[in-house]
């Protein structure tokens, strides 16, 4: 602005940069993934990326991918939740017992199993925001106390197994040509959402990206999802538990970026004495926040008793550390007011993947604990270390 006779020449330029910037730190998960894929698609043959294997590490990475939606925005909020894995075996424990010893159909345990994790995250909301007791203790104080119910109204023992449709949540497919349909909508959603997007720029006068690049990231956007789809219809089609974590991801991510409720997070998190002094119910939020992730959690329950077809006293557990890893990996900062699901998802993904790859290479199973500790080390030391730069 201060040397007006350059400005077309800059802007030209810019624009090109713009046009043909690759914006490196945006994809460093992306090119994590791949790279895990192709090492350890090296190291057996490419069956870790056959059709049968990747199906598989959908249905796996599932239940953590449903915790780490809620978990991010617990983190975001400046919280924590050590209570999921125990949630997790209590409602899906709660809904098994239901059906298997009681009778109850399919639809009454899964709302009762939702209905408790609702309660549940009331409880621990409570403390939390009217209460003032810390989030880390109450949910520390949360994980005792629901595995030792769980143990307590199953009698220790494993319950199973559940009916056919229950069973059918977390091993079911959709039909080839439902996956493809599907496919084809969320590319053209895409493409509407780019062209929503950028009408709405020019309209308030904002700068624009090129058209290159806008519509060159969904053309690469649109050739992975089609690619994936096929890839999973060569085996049985596409995992109903994956659907149910892209809906539960899309929902979320329209409440954490499109909502006042999600703004708010994020200023609870970043500054919570601006957030109060802004107006903020701070109180409110949190606890909501808190049922959310009951809700959740009871979901990823419901999904791991699907799988299992069978209800254990163990179910759940260590399931919170890694809904955290699968967060931090993401990068959701443990300070709170940063971060994001779908970067939460693929932290998921990372995560499975590196267990998936490990096992088929028959690798032991400490190597495998001590390298995704190495992982979530790393992953924390390099969001302080971006924080001390910005800062």
């Amino acid at each position: 602005m201060k040397n007006p006779l350059p400005t077309t020449t800059l802007g030209n330029r810019t624009d090109q940069k713009v046009q043909w910037n690759f914006d490196f730190r945006s994809y460093t998960l992306i090119i994590a993934l791949f790279l895990i894929a192709v090492i350890f698609g090296f190291l057996t043959d490419w069956e870790f990326v056959s059709s049968r294997n990747l199906s598989n590490l959908f249905m796996q990475m599932s239940v953590i991918s449903v915790l780490a939606i809620g978990m991010t925005m617990i983190i975001i909020a400046g919280h924590i939740d050590l209570s999921v894995g125990s949630v997790v075996g209590l409602t899906g424990g709660i809904a098994a017992i239901l059906q298997v010893w009681h009778g109850w159909g399919t639809i009454s345990v899964i709302l009762v199993a939702i209905a408790a994790g609702a309660l549940i995250g009331l409880w621990q909301g409570w403390w939390v925001a009217y209460r003032g007791v810390p989030a880390f203790i109450v949910t520390l104080g949360g994980m005792l106390i629901f595995r030792g119910i769980l143990i307590g109204i199953s009698n220790g023992e494993t319950v199973a197994p559940l009916d056919n449709s229950f069973e059918a949540i977390g091993n079911s497919y959709l039909p080839y040509a439902i996956g493809y349909i599907l496919a084809i909508v969320s590319i053209i959603l895409l493409f509407v959402s780019v062209e929503r997007n950028r009408k709405k720029r020019k309209e308030l006068g904002l700068a624009l990206n090129s058209k290159a690049n806008d519509y060159g990231k969904i053309l690469g956007y649109s050739l992975c999802i089609f690619v994936l789809v096929y890839m999973l219809n060569r085996y049985y089609g596409v995992p109903i538990p994956m659907l149910i974590v892209v809906l539960l991801a899309m929902i979320f991510v329209f409440i954490a970026v499109k909502t006042p409720f999600g703004r708010y997070i994020y200023a609870i998190g970043g500054n919570i004495e601006a957030a109060a002094l802004s107006g903020i119910n701070i109180k409110r939020v949190v606890l909501s926040v808190f049922v959310l992730m009951g809700i959740l959690s009871a979901i990823a329950g419901v999904l791991l008793t699907s799988r299992l077809n069978a209800a254990t006293v163990s179910a759940g557990e260590m399931y919170e550390l890694d809904a955290i890893a699968a967060c931090v990996i993401g990068g959701t900062s443990l300070m709170g007011g940063r971060g994001n699901i779908v970067g939460a998802i693929i932290g998921a993904l990372i995560m499975a993947s590196i267990d998936n790859g490990m096992s088929m290479m028959n690798i032991e199973t400490f190597w495998q604990y001590i390298v995704k500790g190495l992982i979530l080390v790393i992953a924390v030391w390099m969001d302080i270390s971006n924080k001390d730069k910005a800062s």
